[in-house]
């Protein structure tokens, strides 16, 4: 009887061959995959984790809380940021939320507005803060000029006075990005569901009962994840501070992003700055925690 070897045999020979070939194809693309992605990895490292890591180092030193913690602006610091963050977050996301719902009316008249609604968030923001400060200049400005050519009074003292101050760095922050949040939310809007609407009008629902039972329901997801985003970028804010208020009067409406750059660079000590912003982290734990609930009655529910 004759015995044939897998060398001999045609079947073998042709299942062996595309394997092989396949393994050198897949380690050559292996090859590939590997040269294109290190740039990138490169990249990631020195810019992202080499820069988290030294920032994270700079602020282990526990002498840089003990002298921070000593220092009086950092107590009203703090408390300025809680109220921007309160207010400023929570009043833009809210307002937001109720534009967005002004919007979605149909027209070539409510899409203009839109338009023109965009605008500031379109602009960019130095200009727009340093105009800020422009207008609310207590001698010149000119929100105090027309205050004065219309009443013949003094116009308050805008940015001289901490609260007036501060209500102005949150005023000028809601302004510059309440747009982008209303278009935000009203891209969520526009995914629900038009037949949700058309039932509960059926079942002699208000427009108040819609929003109260199927907007918000619906929309509460998206509203947290906004909330988070928009407290981590307003935990990061320099720009609105710095070129409003500039954190006067008297060092009275810093908030910890700014008062963090100028104990780095203005007072020269990159430990003490570092320390100051990394005070903020405990600040977002909350909003992690009601983020994770979130996520978890989302998978129940699916």
């Amino acid at each position: 009887m004759a015995v044939t070897s897998t060398i001999d045999s045609p079947a073998a020979a042709t299942n062996t061959t595309p394997l092989a070939r396949r393994r050198r194809t897949f380690g050559a693309d292996k090859l590939w995959a590997l040269a294109f992605v290190t740039p990138y990895v490169a990249v990631f490292v020195a810019f992202v984790i080499y820069p988290i890591g030294y920032g994270l180092w700079l602020g282990s030193d526990p002498a840089s809380y003990r002298a921070l913690l000593s220092d009086p602006v950092y107590p009203r610091t703090v408390v300025n940021t809680l109220l921007y963050l309160l207010f400023g977050v929570n009043l833009k996301l809210l307002l937001a939320l109720l534009l967005s719902g002004f919007f979605m009316r149909k027209g070539w008249r409510t899409k203009i507005l839109l338009l023109v609604f965009m605008l500031p968030w379109a602009v960019p923001a130095l200009p727009s803060y340093l105009s800020i400060n422009w207008m609310l200049n207590g001698q010149w400005g000119l929100i105090n000029n027309i205050i004065w050519h219309v009443a013949q009074v003094d116009g308050p003292p805008w940015l001289d006075s901490h609260g007036f101050a501060l209500g102005s760095v949150i005023y000028g922050h809601i302004w510059k990005w309440l747009p982008f949040w209303t278009l935000i939310f009203l891209a969520g809007r526009m995914a629900v569901s038009l037949e949700l609407y058309e039932a509960a009008e059926v079942d002699g629902a208000s427009r108040l009962q819609k929003f109260r039972y199927v907007t918000l329901p619906l929309m509460a997801g998206m509203y947290l994840v906004c909330t988070m985003l928009s407290t981590i970028w307003a935990l990061g804010d320099f720009n609105a501070v710095r070129f409003i208020s500039g954190g006067g009067p008297a060092l009275s409406t810093h908030v910890l992003a700014t008062l963090g750059i100028r104990n780095a660079f203005e007072l020269g000590d990159p430990h003490l700055g570092m320390a100051t912003v990394l005070t903020a982290l405990p600040l977002l734990i909350p909003l992690v925690i009601l983020l994770m609930r979130q996520l978890r009655r989302s998978e129940v529910t699916i």
